[in-house]
């Protein structure tokens, strides 16, 4: 993942299901950096999506970029294995699914990937030095997950800058990344609070031409 620009991950779970493979092929082109995976159990968040199959199979398609996983599932350890055999880059998942949140860090490490933690707008940024240090993302979800297509929640750019701040003190080369109703209009918001990783879902796919959205939010970074 490269840090020479704002980092723009593609939501699917905003795409048209019926040509997936199409979708993510067209959205790279048109300038996203990445694919993002939103994976819900039905228990952790009140809806059911997909699973490694689907990353899978979009890898055997072609889709090369990086994977970003979403857990939002109750037990993240379960996901870890079917989704690096699938091809995911990053695993993240929130930590208070997990039993132990750096032995599931390790695990998704042994798995060659890398790991992030999610937090809900309610969730506090609270973590042990020693676990930020080990992460490739911080997660601040904008909006309550589970659903596509939310409205912002203005809320979030302070824990935002938090992070940042978090990232900064500790010299790591963590993402900040934000989740939940990013559009043309918020984008440069978010990323002055500090954001360098932008998860984009219905702003894109719900647009008639992804080519010309990505370039209007780009030039407003």
């Amino acid at each position: 993942m490269t840090r020479k620009e704002i980092f723009i991950s593609a939501s699917i779970l905003s795409a048209n299901f019926a040509r997936l493979g199409e979708e993510a092929r067209t959205v790279l082109k048109a300038g996203a950096n990445g694919i993002h995976f939103d994976v819900m159990d039905h228990h952790f968040v009140p809806n059911l999506s997909f699973g490694a199959v689907v990353c899978e199979g979009l890898h055997k398609d072609g889709v090369k970029a990086p994977i970003d996983v979403h857990l939002m599932v109750d037990n993240p350890d379960l996901y870890v294995e079917p989704f690096a055999k699938a091809g995911a880059n990053v695993i993240t998942f929130h930590p208070e699914t997990s039993r132990d949140v750096m032995e599931t860090i390790h695990h998704i490490e042994r798995c060659n990937m890398k790991a992030g933690l999610a937090f809900n707008p309610e969730k506090p940024l609270d973590m042990d030095v020693s676990v930020l240090k080990k992460l490739q993302m911080i997660l601040v979800m904008s909006v309550h997950p589970g659903f596509g297509g939310q409205r912002f929640m203005r809320e979030s750019l302070e824990k935002i800058k938090r992070a940042r701040e978090l990232v900064n003190k500790h010299n790591t080369l963590c993402y900040v990344a934000i989740d939940g109703g990013i559009n043309k209009e918020n984008c440069a918001e978010v990323q002055k609070a500090g954001a360098d990783f932008l998860v984009m879902g219905s702003a894109i796919f719900h647009s008639s031409d992804y080519g010309e959205t990505l370039h209007t939010i780009r030039a407003q970074l």
